[in-house]
C-alpha cells in the first residue's frame, strides 16, 4: 500500500502508472473539490472504486458523472476483484487502459475484438455464408429484431 497527498498526486504523473498485483495508492483528499481535482486529471482506467454511505453516493453526482468518462467498471463498496463473464460486463475502460474502446475483453461483446463486421446487402440465400443463410443450415441460435431466436427444429 502506498500514499500520497493531492498535491503531490496531481504533480507526478507516474503515481497514475498501473501496476498489476496487489498494489494501492492512497490519495488523502480533505475536500470534495480535491476528489473532482484528481478525477479530472485521471488516465483511462478499468475500474472505479467509490467507497462511502448512500448519502456519499447521492452527493457525489458531478464525480461520477466524471468518473463513467474515464473507466469501464464503476464499483460502489466494493473491491476489482475479478470479473464474471456474462453479457452485462464490461472490462475496459477510455484510453490507455484500453487500447479500443470499442470492444471488451470479457463478457458477450469480447468477440468484438477478433471481428470485422462485414453487411451483405441484397444477397441471395445461395451467395451467402451458411451462418447468415435465411434457411439457418447450422442451426444455430441468432438474433433477429433485437431478440435472439432459436433455430428451427430439424423436424420442422
Amino acid at each position: 500500500m502506498f500514499e500520497t497527498d493531492v498535491q503531490s498526486w496531481l504533480k507526478d504523473p507516474t503515481l497514475q502508472n498501473e501496476i498489476f498485483g496487489p498494489a494501492t495508492l492512497l490519495v488523502h483528499a480533505g475536500r470534495p473539490e480535491e476528489l473532482l481535482e484528481i478525477a479530472q486529471g485521471l488516465d483511462g482506467n478499468l475500474t472505479a472504486t467509490i467507497l462511502g454511505t448512500a448519502d456519499d453516493l447521492r452527493n457525489s453526482a458531478d464525480l461520477l458523472a466524471l468518473l463513467e468518462k474515464k473507466v469501464g467498471r464503476l464499483i460502489f463498496n466494493g473491491f476489482p476483484t475479478g470479473v464474471e463473464v456474462c453479457e452485462a460486463m464490461v472490462h475496459g475502460g477510455a484510453y490507455p487502459a484500453t487500447s479500443d474502446g470499442r470492444s471488451t475483453s470479457v463478457g458477450e461483446r469480447a468477440i468484438l475484438r477478433f471481428t470485422r463486421p462485414v453487411c451483405y446487402q441484397n444477397f441471395p440465400d445461395t451467395a451467402l455464408p451458411p451462418e447468415l443463410q435465411e434457411t439457418n443450415p447450422l442451426g444455430i441460435w441468432r438474433m433477429e429484431d433485437g431478440r435472439y431466436v432459436q433455430p428451427p427444429s430439424p423436424n420442422a
